[in-house]
């Protein structure tokens, strides 16, 4: 898995970001995907139509600012925004961000090739940081595959 942190990201990413933001927010913050419908449809299907707006996103993404805003089988790409109210009592971001960012790409890109009433979820989670992000970036990239 891949994260990529940038001072500014490019228009393209912006662009898909607020388009996807938007969507999200005139949906129905909040709900939850009935348990009946998601097992009803495979993986991809259910984060594909998750990304078009016809499921309820998570609450999670508003809570921690970040979206999945790409989704093929076995990839799942998710944009965060860190803000002020993801720093630690050092003026960086938490790191438990980071680790929610990271679980996120990789579990749907996971979820994305699971078959028909098939789930998954997260056993294991082990990450090293090697850098810090600071609030002055603007935008993390977690690319899970």
């Amino acid at each position: 898995m891949k994260t990529s942190a940038t001072p500014t990201a490019p228009d393209d990413w912006l662009a898909a970001e607020a388009v996807l933001v938007q969507r999200f927010a005139s949906g129905n913050p909040g709900a939850a995907i009935p348990i009946a419908q998601a097992v009803s449809m495979d993986g991809l299907s259910l984060l594909q139509a998750m990304i078009r707006g016809e499921l309820p996103y998570p609450p999670i993404g508003r809570t921690l600012s970040f979206a999945l805003v790409e989704v093929s089988f076995g990839r799942a790409v998710f944009q965060g925004i860190p803000g002020p109210e993801h720093l630690n009592p050092l003026g960086s971001v938490h790191g438990g961000w980071f680790a929610t960012l990271l679980d996120s790409a990789l579990g749907c890109a996971v979820h994305s090739t699971m078959p028909l009433g098939r789930a998954y979820t997260t056993t294991d989670l082990n990450i090293k940081l090697v850098r810090a992000i600071t609030p002055q970036v603007q935008r993390v990239r977690a690319i899970g595959e």
